[in-house]
């Protein structure tokens, strides 16, 4: 595939993919990353939870964390593409001749990209507690595969809180207002802040794996 537009994580390879994600076409871009990312962390969910042998009391949360990491994996990739499409509607609008029109296009490009960044933050955001339940009560041997899938997470939380971050301070260029932003898209403005938390429970998490590896430094 030579087409930046045929990139997509349906149809591609992982190397065609990543091919395109290098090019300085920024379709797919950052946030189509982060929601690759996102498909990752679901993933190992996925391999964490296969491995996992749960008491009959268990059951039933492991098979209902199987089926939603499931649906998230493919959902993820859904959106890493939805992204790099709304990314291309940036890259055009930035392109027009200045005017009312060019400010209009990158308005809307804008929200809309601010919109899909928030969508994928909130599936990333529902993943934490069926990883961090996971961490709990997962199989040990495969702990390690715990703290990549949050990693992996936490990329897909700060890439989507970045991105959305930025697509709505884009709107000062055509003349409003950190507070007219703020009023105007209030579900945008606190998603951003919800992300925010998100990445702190996700280190939080991941800090109380930590204290099961072997020392990193020596003891003084």
């Amino acid at each position: 595939m030579t087409d930046a537009e045929e990139i997509t994580t349906q149809r591609s390879t992982v190397a065609e993919w990543t091919q395109g994600l290098s090019q300085s076409t920024g379709s797919p871009g950052g946030g189509a990353g982060a929601g690759a990312m996102l498909a990752i962390a679901a993933s190992l969910t996925s391999m964490v939870a296969g491995y996992t042998e749960a008491d009959p009391e268990r059951r039933d949360r492991l098979a209902a964390i199987l089926a939603r990491a499931g649906d998230l994996r493919q959902t993820a990739l859904q959106l890493a593409d939805d992204d790099a499409t709304a990314s291309h509607a940036f890259g055009a609008a930035f392109k027009l001749e200045r005017g009312p029109k060019r400010e209009k296009a990158i308005r809307e490009a804008a929200i809309g990209a601010a919109q899909t960044s928030a969508e994928l933050g909130e599936y990333a955001v529902s993943a934490i507690d069926d990883l961090s339940w996971l961490a709990e009560h997962g199989k040990r041997a495969v702990i390690a595969d715990v703290v990549v899938a949050f990693g992996a997470l936490r990329a897909a939380v700060a890439g989507a809180r970045t991105n959305a971050s930025f697509d709505l301070a884009t709107l000062k260029s055509s003349g409003s207002t950190l507070e007219e932003i703020q009023d105007q898209h209030p579900d945008l403005w606190a998603t951003v802040e919800t992300l925010t938390a998100a990445i702190s429970r996700i280190d939080a998490c991941t800090a109380s794996i930590d204290d099961r590896a072997a020392p990193t430094h020596a003891e003084g």
